[in-house]
């Protein structure tokens, strides 16, 4: 019989996000609460019945396993038990803030990821994360505003820790994880509290009136790539020349005219 995964240590967690990082600076003021189950349908509606239920800013809902886990555009997550991350950050942003929060989410991941393990990832517009050019991290967003102010975002991180995607046949080729990367083992919970230091880094900063963009920008190894973006029933090809500072991909055709797109499905061509 096969010893089951080793369980998420929320404690070692909890420990290492009182100790802090000196990277994160000392304005990252939001508080963090790890709500932790061993197994839940997903993550984000963990966090959703958590916002419902009032709980401010800083509550994160961590799981070793999803059985219905989401990704962008409606597709599933697959959520092996054990050995990655799956987790949900509820967020009660400022408008600047939530304007950011596409750039942010993934940013802190890439940044996390380079504190713990010295890794070098990179963003596939407008917010997968990955290494050596195959995906190690989905990030999705759900926000609710109520007027002109936001009421809450919900911020879902699955990042593939320790479990080779590449067992899975449909991933084989397309998806890597951390210690594939670097060769060895990686402790989820220094990883875990490495991203959320960064997030409250990088939120602190937009709610100074600074801008993540350049950061962002940095690591995004869409630029200057030709690439096909398929928007809703729409596909639009051509280079990514640059982002806005709304993080919009600014693509040029191949006429020469050039187009923003705020949202899309990007595929890198040769």
């Amino acid at each position: 019989m096969n010893e089951r995964p080793t369980d998420l240590d929320i404690v070692r967690v909890n420990a290492l996000l009182a100790d802090g990082a000196p990277e994160t600076g000392a304005d990252a003021q939001l508080s963090w609460r790890v709500v932790y189950q061993r197994e839940v349908s997903s993550t984000m509606d963990v966090a959703r019945a958590l916002a419902e239920r009032g709980e401010p800013a800083g509550a994160v809902a961590v799981a070793d396993e999803q059985t219905a886990g989401r990704g962008r555009l409606g597709r599933s997550w697959v959520s092996a038990a054990g050995g990655n991350l799956y987790f949900t950050v509820l967020l009660r942003p400022t408008l600047a803030g939530l304007r950011q929060l596409a750039m942010i989410a993934p940013l802190a991941v890439v940044e996390g990821i380079g504190d713990v393990t010295g890794l070098h990832a990179e963003i596939k517009w407008p917010n997968d994360v990955q290494l050596d050019g195959l995906k190690c991290c989905g990030v999705l967003i759900d926000a609710d505003v109520r007027g002109d102010a936001p009421a809450l975002a919900l911020v879902g991180i699955g990042l593939n820790v320790n479990v080779d995607p590449a067992q899975t046949p449909e991933l084989s080729g397309i998806a890597t994880c951390l210690r594939v990367a670097l060769g060895r083992s990686v402790e989820r919970e220094a990883v875990l509290a490495a991203v959320l230091g960064r997030l409250a880094e990088l939120l602190a900063l937009v709610e100074r009136g600074e801008s993540a963009r350049p950061r962002w920008r940095a690591r995004l190894n869409t630029l200057g790539r030709a690439v096909r973006v398929r928007i809703g029933a729409e596909i639009e090809t051509g280079v990514v020349v640059d982002v806005a500072e709304d993080g919009s991909l600014e693509l040029e055709r191949a006429d020469g005219s050039r187009i923003l797109i705020a949202a899309g499905e990007v595929t890198l061509r040769a």
